[in-house]
């Protein structure tokens, strides 16, 4: 690495703990107004508990050299070894990746998790789950990057591993009370574009930053983060216009977020017009997704099954046909079927398919493991009461001293 590269890669990290409070937010508004601080807070817990994790033992777990194809060894604990400008950006920008996965999961578990159940879930599943998987796509044994298969950012590592992962949470915990027969509606619709705004600016630093150095393939995937983005959200629009007759607000967001998932895998890897693919295929199919909670029964009540695991999986299957090396200076990585290849087709859908059964399983079992021991849920009185008075005792909006009546 130069000098240079240095730089943005440390850039690229600041940019992606920036995302962290920009979930918060956008999970924030979509919450009802009574749990909207528990929400921030499970979001920020990870950006606190995480790293320590990261620094003691998950990167060694997660990136450790070794001759395993499943786990790395423990040559990295505590840093060990970790020198160098070179070394240490590389670990922080990564650091930061292990701290916004399991924040994501939070959103499908709103309005009904303990928060302390929740700090006893991230760092276990942060060792169980992030780290096997990670060292599995990008550790330098890891079967799936032996297959070869290809992630460029965490489409799978991270996305359809979050998504598989809140799938079991939910069914564990059972749905909110009330759902699906009552209206559970945003509270705050600027919170959430606010957010997905953040969003949007630090994943230029996730996608762009994963080229670990200031270089052509970085400069594509900031181009085609832009353009998914951009693509995702007019497609959802439209999908919801043609749907219900209405362009919502809601809507804009989502897609936007919907598409830089399915992004995310192959950003550095496609070429600048099938960007457009990848946004607005996101766009329809996770808004299509999302309706299949009712139909099948899961609370996931932010969508991040439908807008994470669906959207990771649309990326990640979409590069097996669109990854163009030439669209790459000096690229040199495997073809997909509408350039020539037809292997990596086939070693995608695997990886997606062996990472999100992995996820749901092993998170199945720790949410049923806290759930016999400390409790998974809150009480009936708390949840009705709301979490942010039950697990934090603050409330978020003191109507009372503003003059306005109280509202839940």
């Amino acid at each position: 690495m130069t000098e240079g590269d240095v730089a943005w890669v440390l850039v690229s990290a600041a940019l992606v703990v920036f995302m962290v409070p920009g979930l918060a937010l956008f999970y924030g508004g979509m919450v009802r107004s009574k749990n909207v601080l528990n929400m921030l807070n499970m979001n920020m817990l990870c950006l606190g508990i995480v790293p320590l994790v990261w620094v003691v033992i998950g990167y060694s777990l997660a990136l450790g050299d070794g001759s395993s194809a499943i786990i790395g060894n423990l040559d990295h604990i505590g840093m060990k070894d970790i020198e160098g400008a070179e070394a240490v950006s590389t670990f922080a920008f990564l650091m930061t990746f292990a701290a916004i996965t399991p924040a994501l999961i939070s959103g499908a578990v709103a309005d009904r998790m303990r928060f302390m159940a929740w700090a006893v879930f991230v760092p276990v599943w942060s060792l169980l789950v992030y780290s096997p998987v990670v060292y599995w796509v990008y550790g330098g044994n890891g079967w799936i990057e032996g297959l070869p298969a290809l992630d460029f950012a965490g489409g799978t590592a991270i996305h359809v591993n979050a998504g598989a992962a809140a799938l079991a949470l939910v069914i564990v915990l059972g749905p909110r009370r009330g759902w699906p027969r009552e209206g559970m509606l945003p509270h705050n619709l600027p919170l959430v574009m606010l957010g997905a705004g953040i969003l949007w600016f630090g994943w230029f630093g996730f996608n762009a930053g994963s080229a670990l150095g200031a270089n052509a393939q970085a400069a594509q995937a900031f181009v085609n983060t832009f353009i998914a983005a951009a693509a995702g959200m007019i497609a959802w629009l439209v999908a919801e216009y043609l749907k219900d007759g209405q362009a919502t607000t809601l809507g804009a967001a989502s897609g936007v977020v919907a598409a830089l998932v399915a992004i995310t895998p192959a950003a550095g890897y496609v070429g600048s017009l099938h960007s457009i693919a990848f946004g607005a295929a996101a766009g329809v199919l996770c808004f299509l997704a999302i309706q299949l909670k009712f139909r099948f029964g899961y609370d996931d009540s932010l969508d991040v099954v439908g807008v994470h695991l669906v959207g990771g999986v649309v990326g990640g299957v979409l590069l097996g046909f669109f990854a163009d090396s030439s669209a790459i200076p000096g690229g040199d990585f495997i073809e997909g079927v509408f350039f020539g290849g037809g292997e990596l087709l086939w070693n995608q859908i695997l990886s997606i398919v062996v990472v999100a059964a992995y996820s749901f399983a092993i998170t199945f079992v720790i949410a049923k493991a806290i759930d016999a021991t400390i409790g998974l849920r809150v009480s009936a009185d708390d949840e009705q009461v709301g979490l942010d008075q039950s697990q934090h005792a603050e409330t978020a909006y003191n109507y009372a001293d503003s003059g306005f009546g109280r509202i839940g």
